[in-house]
């Protein structure tokens, strides 16, 4: 990889536990997250961290100080960015079942509303693209995904829920997701699915992870 690339790169500790890599960009770029995802899977391998984080633009190492050295944890990010070729880390293809509107998408003729769309088609339309997981944040298990085709952009409720049920499928602005746990949440919600997104005792415990795609398939017919 050549110099310029390296140098879009900020390398630097956080603290005595954990190492940084951050872009000096704030574009999203597939390339650079596919990157990231190669990275971390190969910092996993070198079993010198106790957790990884990849995120947006970035990657956040946690390692014991007392077992490894910082400076030697950045020298190993630094070198796997040079080497790190996307092809290398293939994501799978997971299907996610979903019943749209009723109870589980309160939302769904809002939304279908401010798009100049009916159920039907904000539906077809929803399950017609192929998203990407790019990161899991929020919370355990919630993966951001990219791919919302824009007429389905919708911006979040202005007076958010208390609780939105797991496995609420919502959009907010120009994303899709989904919800693991029951939690506070302002996105539209337009559907629901009975897929365990997270579970402690799974290996691993997210059912979604950075790199895979995701198709949303209609549970029912309701619209």
């Amino acid at each position: 990889m050549s110099e310029p690339e390296i140098c879009s790169m900020s390398f630097y500790l956080l603290g005595e536990r954990a190492a940084v890599m951050q872009s000096n960009s704030e574009r999203i770029d597939l390339r650079l997250q596919q990157q990231i995802w190669h990275i971390s899977s190969a910092l996993a391998k070198t079993g010198s961290c106790i957790d990884l984080v990849p995120g947006m633009n970035n990657l956040t190492a946690i390692f014991d100080p007392l077992e490894t050295n910082g400076a030697a944890i950045l020298e190993k990010m630094q070198l796997f960015f040079e080497q790190a070729n996307s092809l290398d880390l293939l994501g799978r293809e997971v299907t996610i079942p979903v019943h749209y509107g009723g109870i589980a998408g309160p939302d769904l003729c809002e939304v279908a509303a401010h798009c100049g769309l009916n159920t039907r088609e904000l539906i077809e339309l929803h399950t017609s693209a192929s998203y990407l997981v790019y990161f899991l944040g929020f919370q355990p298990g919630f993966a951001y995904l990219g791919g919302l085709p824009e007429r389905l952009n919708t911006p979040r409720r202005a007076v958010p829920r208390v609780a939105v049920p797991a496995g609420s499928v919502g959009i907010g602005g120009s994303q899709t997701g989904i919800y693991p746990a029951t939690s506070p949440g302002g996105w539209q919600i337009i559907g629901r699915t009975k897929l365990p997104l997270f579970q402690i005792h799974r290996t691993p415990p997210s059912a979604l992870l950075p790199g895979d795609t995701v198709r949303f398939v209609v549970e029912n017919d309701d619209a």
